[in-house]
């Protein structure tokens, strides 16, 4: 095949993912897409994925209790995910809306003037 050649959308959005570090395509659809269905309808109105990176998933919730619970949660939804959609995720990170990251897993870091909400 020459650098000429036509490459289907699929091959080259995967190739794209790829070269982001980021999961392929469905990978990232089934997480984002049945993020209800894995997480259960509870957890999903107070959760929500925002970003798959490298193993690291980065969620959003409504209010810092939340991220408490997340963190409980952790194994348990990290599991979730590699049973129900086959997403290996090795760690969560959990972040207040418009608040710092925080790890699920290891010391969290602040991200610029925000401090961690857990340590």
């Amino acid at each position: 095949m020459s650098d000429r050649d036509p490459v289907s959308l699929t091959a080259s959005l995967d190739e794209v993912m790829r070269s982001l570090r980021g999961a392929d395509r469905r990978e990232v659809g089934g997480l984002f897409g049945r993020w209800e269905e894995v997480v259960g309808a509870q957890i999903a109105a107070h959760v929500r994925p925002v970003r798959l990176d490298d193993g690291v998933l980065l969620v959003e919730v409504v209010e810092p209790a939340w991220a408490t619970q997340v963190t409980f949660l952790s194994a348990g939804l990290r599991e979730r995910l590699a049973t129900e959609i086959g997403v290996t995720v090795e760690r969560i990170e959990v972040r207040v809306a418009g608040r710092a990251v925080v790890r699920t897993e290891g010391r969290a870091k602040p991200r610029g003037r925000d401090t961690p909400l857990v340590d």
